[in-house]
């Protein structure tokens, strides 16, 4: 028996390519052995991933787009195949988070998150879907989070918990509709991870009392949601669709 290969070969497409996960992502893909699509608002951000993935070896594509945008989503998935080749691999990492109270959470601060926490990473995977249908198949990985199957103590949030519940059904919808047409759809699910976001001074203070309810002992850093990413991505894990990877340092577990 040969040994699983973890390696990726092809076109890759992050969104949510300019910070935190998403852009640890990039590079680890790149490190991997793939081109890089990073999608993302435009700004610095954006551009040191493209610099990032290409100082891996690996070439690179800043992607500005609204993932809400369909029509833009669809033409940036377009203008990935046309400027780097077909589109093999996927990570749909875009994401935004904002706390209220639910009786006082207006409905347009739930929807704005909804739009792009849940919609948005249907609309890309239904691109991106249709470029591997093209030609052949691929693999997609959605970045869920814990808060999908814990409603986290302290954290008035329940927009972002729906939402990312909604992805990991999306995620096992899909898929089931393209197991037998060569795509395989599956999700990485962090726990409390160590951002920028999160260790920004107005948020830190919140965000460490978490620490000792994790076994581990630590929050995650980004880098450590790369591992799972690739291997769901790689042949390596060939046989797996529909499957969420817990990646939280056992906190679901207590």
């Amino acid at each position: 028996m040969s040994a699983p290969d973890f390696g990726l070969t092809g076109v890759a497409f992050v969104t949510g390519a300019a910070g935190g996960i998403g852009a640890a992502v990039a590079v680890g893909l790149a490190a991997s052995g793939a081109d890089v699509a990073c999608a993302d608002r435009a700004g610095e951000g954006l551009d040191r991933a493209v610099a990032a993935v290409e100082g891996a070896g690996r070439r690179a594509l800043a992607c500005p787009v609204d993932v809400t945008d369909d029509a833009a989503v669809d033409e940036t998935v377009a203008r990935v195949e046309r400027e780097l080749g077909p589109l093999r691999y996927a990570v749909n990492c875009a994401g935004i988070n904002d706390g209220a109270p639910a009786e006082s959470m207006s409905v347009e601060q739930f929807r704005r998150l909804v739009d792009i926490n849940l919609t948005g990473v249907f609309l890309s995977c239904r691109a991106e879907g249709r470029a591997m249908l093209a030609h052949g198949g691929g693999s997609i990985v959605n970045i869920g989070s814990i808060s999908a199957v814990i409603a986290n103590r302290g954290l008035t949030q329940v927009h972002y918990n729906a939402a990312k519940a909604g992805v990991l059904q999306l995620t096992t919808s899909l898929a089931l509709e393209w197991a037998q047409r060569g795509i395989r759809v599956n999700a990485v699910s962090p726990g409390y991870t160590a951002t920028p976001m999160a260790k920004s001074s107005e948020v830190w203070e919140h965000v460490k009392q978490y620490i000792p309810d994790i076994p581990m002992n630590r929050m995650a850093e980004p880098e450590e949601m790369v591992g799972p990413t690739v291997f769901l991505l790689s042949d390596a894990a060939s046989y797996c669709t529909g499957a969420n990877l817990l990646v939280d340092g056992g906190a679901v577990g207590w």
